[in-house]
């Protein structure tokens, strides 16, 4: 039985609405008024809404307007009010039947079907236009994959499109929602990838730092430093962009006070009594930058960013390595211990993870010569620490500090562009 609920008027009406709707067959619900109507429609899931009223008023029509977009029905209004802007007004709030002085007990059968054949014609095309919009979005979508996958493995576009067919088959889902997901990786990567570089950042400026000192005559330490100082500001200045700061807003603005303290202590002229507390800041903007890759690493669902973290990091120890060093050399004995001390653990993470990054099954050719490659320099920066003094062995630990941050520069970029990771 097809069931009503009868919307009060704001005055008696010269019919009994609900009476005429139970003589034609119809189950009614109740009467509601007007205010409660959403939360009445919503509680007792009438298969159509039924008013007489003899003038509506703009609260009636706003009532009907928020049961269109809440609990949309199919609505019927009776009314001896033929003004046409109400007729008009009616038809945008989502009435489907508005019957001007043409009540009638007999008739209320065949109104109630033009009402419902109204609104399942427009329910068909809003549901059409949703599927219409929704292929349109993953259109959209799909054209952004496609674009990242082809700027990361330079492939063609069929190519890329080859990909996303086949993980859509292999998944059980939509072209369109393994497009979304390919988009989301890529937005992820590329922040962990950011967010890694604050933190070898943090430690390249104590090492340029303190090679400045050594070296007062080399003016591309002093160049170097302002550059590293420049690429903090613009990682900073990237990650507020595209981070969400209900989410992210207060990791980053951790980063940004600790930077802020690294600064002003980095801007300063050098001097050996302030290598410490410089060293201790960027201990702190290392710590806040470590915690927000972290946090973004898992945020993103693709547990294979967890090797662009992983190789990241490889490029703040190579720092950490030769600033330790450097400190050594400068820093009183008990403090040059200490930093000696942590030399030795630097090293030994680095060669720990480069293992781990060996053993992962998500390589290429590409990524083994890398690693190869990183493992030469390595070798390198271990026999230029040893003997690490003014002069020849400052220089030969800087080189090969350099060198070995370039080849992790480089294949943290691999594993962040490497089709694995942005396929997840």
């Amino acid at each position: 039985m097809t069931s009503a609920l009868v919307v009060e008027g704001t005055a008696p009406g010269p019919v009994d609405l609900a009476a005429d709707l139970r003589a034609a067959g119809i189950h009614v619900l109740g009467a509601v008024p007007r205010d409660s109507l959403v939360r009445e429609a919503a509680r007792l899931a009438p298969d159509l809404v039924v008013c007489a009223e003899a003038a509506p008023d703009d609260a009636l029509f706003d009532a009907f307007k928020r049961l269109a977009v809440g609990e949309s029905r199919p609505v019927i209004v009776f009314t001896q009010d033929p003004d046409a802007a109400k007729i008009e007004r009616a038809i945008g709030s989502g009435i489907h039947a508005y019957v001007v002085n043409g009540y009638a007990p007999q008739r209320l059968r065949s109104v109630i079907q033009v009402a419902n054949a109204r609104f399942a014609a427009e329910s068909r095309l809003r549901d059409d236009f949703a599927d219409l919009s929704r292929r349109y979005d993953e259109r959209k979508l799909v054209d952004r994959a496609k674009g990242i996958l082809m700027r990361a493995r330079e492939v063609t576009e069929a190519e890329a499109f080859a990909v996303l067919r086949t993980a859509s088959m292999h998944s059980n889902q939509r072209v369109g929602q393994v497009s979304r997901q390919v988009i989301a990786a890529a937005h992820y990567a590329d922040a962990v990838n950011r967010a890694g570089k604050l933190r070898m950042l943090s430690q390249r400026l104590v090492k340029l730092y303190a090679l400045r000192l050594l070296e007062p005559g080399a003016p591309r330490h002093t160049e170097q430093l302002v550059d590293a100082a420049a690429r903090i500001e613009a990682a900073i200045a990237d990650l507020d962009r595209s981070l969400s700061r209900p989410t992210f807003g207060d990791l980053l603005q951790a980063v940004s006070d600790a930077w802020g303290w690294l600064r002003d202590e980095a801007a300063a002229p050098p001097a050996t009594s302030r290598l410490a507390e410089l060293d201790a800041r960027a201990e702190g903007l290392l710590q806040q930058a470590d915690r927000l890759t972290g946090q973004l690493e898992t945020a993103g669902l693709v547990t294979t960013l967890h090797v662009i973290n992983l190789s990241g990091r490889q490029r703040m120890l190579s720092q950490r390595h030769a600033k330790n060093a450097l400190l050594g050399l400068l820093l009183p004995a008990e403090a040059a211990e200490a930093a000696e001390a942590e030399r030795m653990k630097s090293a030994a993470e680095l060669e720990q993870a480069t293992a781990a990054l060996k053993a992962l099954p998500l390589s290429t050719p590409e990524i083994r010569s890398l690693l190869e490659e990183a493992e030469g320099h390595w070798s390198e920066a271990v026999r230029a620490a040893r003997p690490c003094r003014q002069g020849g062995g400052v220089r030969g630990l800087d080189a090969a500090s350099e060198a070995l941050l370039e080849t992790f520069e480089q294949l943290t970029d691999r594993y962040e562009r490497s089709m694995q990771v942005l396929m997840g």
